[in-house]
């Protein structure tokens, strides 16, 4: 029997019609010698209702869930009291008349639902079965029409798709890298991209002008929900281009997507944030906008108070900032809140609870009354909420960070985000360089072909700490979705770059020698973005972890469970590679 139509795109329409359906069976019901099917495909489910005149009724009565079926029959109404308004067919059944079993299956190791409660491990052993869930599906039908969208707007703005390899050159200064040995060469490497920089500046250098590609990359890092071993990014280069100007394309380019999945109407232009002042206000260089609750600098307040952690740290040129919280919390709560700064490097939270009779606080008693009423005044704190505090000698590496941290988990757990708002901006004016104390030299932020702010380059070699990056995030409700940068397209300022964060000029030109040269035929001013792919389809799915919108994930410890990766090889083929293992 030849499909006629999907399960999901019938409607009042093809009433009267016969039609022929192929799928998988969702449910089953025998009620009083009617059997009723579900059948569902990738469009959607519908129900197919077998009689005891039916010659196909025996034939439905061997059926199971999840067997593979072709059913044919004549679609009419249900009558009213039958109706299902959770379906999107629920006003329709089709009434079969024929019924081909395509194929078996075995018990399914779980319900194929989506409110099935099951280990994420199991799903992930059997992911073929549980992408056959609707929801799943759907998943992956948003990141398709995701595809299609950044494709339709590049295109339509005069960019090139152009593929670059993915056996290439180790090279330093981000991730560690994924190795691949070589049989011909032997002793030596290839690695796996962990992004296109170098060659999409390369093809940049060649004239192409505008480039993207949807690129694989690889990271051997440490895992977390956003993060994979093997991840998508959308990557674009653009040369005679400025900063603003090229920021504005993307800010156009979110607006179309935020418009054809959320039917929001994003305002433009986007604000603009520099990265000193969101770490102030926010406490994080990925600011969430949808609720206020800013972090406020109480330093010269408290520089000449008893309490010795607070006027120690200010003396130490370190700082004191406070966050006012709506509410009052047990000692248990405060306990529990440390918890969470302390991951972030602070020595403790203090608090004071303001009330209509005054301050209740352990350090109450260090403050003299005007000093506690010039913190709540500042603070605007009113009775009823409390003030939370953190100080150390380092502002921007633990003060600023652990109150970011406590922000979200009181913006979270209080409810007091708009869930349904959509808030984005940039952050701009990112440090160059930041300083690395176990190496004890310079790293680069971001990475090291990133050019610095005009006006900043002859600082490169006296003052690295103070050089700024023409570097800029792209934040959406709270996460990073893209980030990027204009390049060194000059190669002695891309040497002095270099030669900030330790190499010398042969270093350079062993490492990078390549780029060095290419850089020096002629490279036109150039930047571009990479948007975090999986990320970004993860939020317009609404999944709080990318693996929910990636066909096949890895887990946490970086294994794929369905086939076994990674699995050991034979010895045959190490000693092909030249290769040994202990």
């Amino acid at each position: 029997m030849e499909r006629t139509h999907k399960c999901g795109e019938l409607t009042k329409e093809h009433i009267g019609q016969e039609v022929t359906l192929c799928g998988w069976v969702a449910g089953r019901r025998d009620l009083g010698g009617v059997i009723f099917l579900d059948i569902r495909d990738r469009w959607g489910l519908v129900q197919v209702t077998y009689y005891p005149e039916s010659v196909a009724f025996a034939s439905a009565d061997e059926v199971r869930k999840e067997y593979v079926v072709s059913v044919r029959g004549k679609v009419q109404a249900r009558e009213e009291q039958n109706i299902n308004r959770e379906m999107a067919t629920g006003e329709l059944e089709v009434v079969a008349s024929g019924l081909e079993i395509l194929n078996t299956s075995e018990l399914t190791p779980f319900y194929i639902t989506d409110d099935v409660q099951v280990d994420e491990n199991l799903r992930l052993r059997y992911r073929y079965l549980d992408l056959r869930r609707p929801a799943m599906q759907r998943n992956l039908l948003v990141r398709a029409r995701l595809a299609k969208t950044f494709r339709d707007f590049l295109d339509a703005n005069e960019f090139v798709e152009v593929e670059t390899p993915i056996l290439t050159r180790s090279t330093p200064e981000g991730a560690r890298d994924y190795l691949v040995p070589s049989r011909i060469h032997n002793g030596h490497f290839y690695a796996l991209p962990q992004s296109p920089q170098l060659f999409k500046q390369l093809l940049m250098v060649s004239g192409m002008e505008r480039y993207y590609q949807l690129a694989r990359c690889f990271r051997d890092e440490d895992l977390r929900a956003e993060r994979q071993p093997e991840f998508t990014q959308v990557d674009i280069e653009a040369s005679f281009i400025d900063q603003d100007a090229f920021m504005t394309l993307v800010e156009q380019l979110l607006a179309k997507i935020l418009k054809e999945f959320q039917e929001h109407d994003l305002p433009l232009p986007l604000a603009r944030i520099p990265w000193q002042q969101a770490m102030e206000k926010y406490g994080s260089d990925k600011p969430d906008l949808r609720f206020a609750m800013e972090i406020t600098d109480v330093s010269d307040l408290v520089a000449d108070s008893e309490f010795k952690v607070f006027s120690g740290a200010v003396a130490k040129g370190g700082s004191v900032r406070a966050l006012l919280a709506p509410g009052q919390f047990s000692r248990k709560e405060v306990d529990q809140l440390s918890t969470i700064t302390a991951a972030h490097g602070a020595k403790g939270l203090a608090w004071m609870a303001v009330e209509t009779e005054g301050i209740r606080s352990p350090i109450a008693k260090f403050f003299s009354a005007e000093q506690l009423t010039a913190l709540t005044n500042r603070l605007q704190a009113k009775p009823g909420t409390t003030i939370f505090f953190v100080a150390d000698t380092d502002t921007f590496g633990v003060v600023l960070p652990a109150l970011g941290a406590l922000r979200i988990h009181l913006g979270k757990e209080m409810q007091l985000i708009d869930e349904a708002a959509i808030r984005s901006c940039w952050v701009v004016n990112f440090p160059l360089f930041e300083y690395d104390s176990e190496e004890g030299r310079y790293t680069a932020a971001h990475h090291p072909f990133t050019a610095p702010e005009p006006g900043d380059e002859d600082k490169l070699a006296t003052d690295p700490a103070a050089v700024r990056a023409q570097a800029y995030d792209l934040v959406l409700n709270g996460v990073e979705i893209a980030g990027g940068s204009i390049r060194n397209h000059n190669v002695q300022t891309q040497l002095k770059v270099l030669a900030a964060i330790g190499f010398s000029e042969q270093e350079a030109k062993e490492r990078f020698g390549f780029l060095l040269e290419a850089l020096s035929f002629g490279a036109p001013p150039h930047g571009g973005v990479a948007f975090g792919f999986d990320r970004l389809a993860a939020l317009l799915a609404g999944e709080n972890s990318i693996r929910n919108v990636i066909a096949f994930p890895k887990t946490n410890s970086a294994a794929e469970l369905m086939t076994g990766a990674p699995a050991a090889i034979d010895e045959r083929q190490l000693a092909e590679l030249g290769l040994k293992t202990n």
